[in-house]
């Protein structure tokens, strides 16, 4: 069992500490906010600190889960920053989707410490936290990756290195990229099926025992046509990570079509208000529009 620190504690990082904590980690939590903190800690026992430096004091790991690069490069390299305060060979592992640039930065800032970055961002939404079945997609080298790992397994289902720094995040990029075709295309065909005077329930569960199923399609589709849209992963993220993707795939020279068109869905819904709406709201912009 390890020293771990945990830095960010939102929908998805509350739950990953929790599970840390209770593979018998010794956990020390940090969280801007610090109402938060304490009642993770009123939860879970450990310990909290007022800095991300205080808790890196000493730690063998130090996992992050913030809300975009900015928030990054506060708990890494900001005042009271995380880096500066970590024993050398410890390990920082970011489950923050944020982009491959600031990655590539805080990878440099660590190596220049002695110490070892993993980027590690996760899939499976507040569920998946809350259930420790995360899918989790690392970047860094084979070392720090090994001894990362085997802390990262409290909260996921699979974990993988999928190369150098950087790798986990343009992975997660990928992952994004399907969720809004996925979703969108969802959407479609259900606003398809009440348009047509089918029982929407009655079409998914016909369909996605063939090749239309996914897993978008077996855990939203009742929600979706209950109008119910608080699942967890809002759009304000959704658009933050597809952004991401954008502009990267500007840098890359990859083509994004419906990425880009569905980034645009999401930017009526948060016209709409929906903002912290789950991402299946896609169905909502249907509804409302026909």
């Amino acid at each position: 069992m390890a020293r771990v620190a945990f830095l960010g504690l939102g929908v998805m990082g509350y739950p990953m500490a929790g599970h840390l904590k209770r593979a018998g980690h010794e956990v020390v939590v940090y969280n801007r906010t610090a109402a938060k903190a304490e009642a993770w800690v009123a939860e879970h026992g450990g310990t909290m600190v007022p800095s991300p430096a205080q808790a890196a004091e000493g730690a063998e790991f130090v996992l992050a889960c913030v809300g975009n690069d900015d928030d990054l490069r506060s708990v890494c390299v900001g005042p009271a920053g995380a880096l500066d305060a970590m024993a050398e060979g410890a390990i920082f592992v970011d489950h923050t989707t944020v982009s491959a640039k600031v990655t590539g930065e805080m990878n440099a800032a660590a190596e220049r410490l002695g110490l070892g970055f993993v980027d590690a961002p996760v899939s499976g939404g507040q569920a998946g936290a809350e259930n420790g079945q995360l899918s989790v997609m690392c970047g860094g080298t084979e070392a720090a990756y090994a001894r990362a790992e085997p802390v990262i397994a409290a909260y996921a289902k699979i974990c993988r290195r999928m190369g150098e720094s950087g790798a986990g995040q343009m992975t997660k990029m990928c992952n994004q990229i399907a969720i809004a075709g996925l979703v969108q295309a969802l959407s479609e065909a259900l606003h398809f099926a009440e348009k047509a005077g089918l029982d929407g329930a009655a079409v998914v569960e016909v369909i996605s025992q063939g090749a239309a199923g996914s897993w978008q399609m077996s855990n939203r589709y009742r929600t979706m046509l209950e109008d119910h849209f608080e699942h967890g992963f809002a759009v304000d993220w959704m658009r933050k990570d597809l952004a991401i993707c954008l502009a990267t795939a500007d840098e890359t020279g990859a083509s994004l079509p419906v990425t880009a068109l569905v980034d645009q869905f999401y930017k009526d819904v948060q016209k709409m208000g929906g903002g912290r709406w789950d991402t299946s709201s896609l169905f909502k912009r249907l509804r409302v529009a026909g």
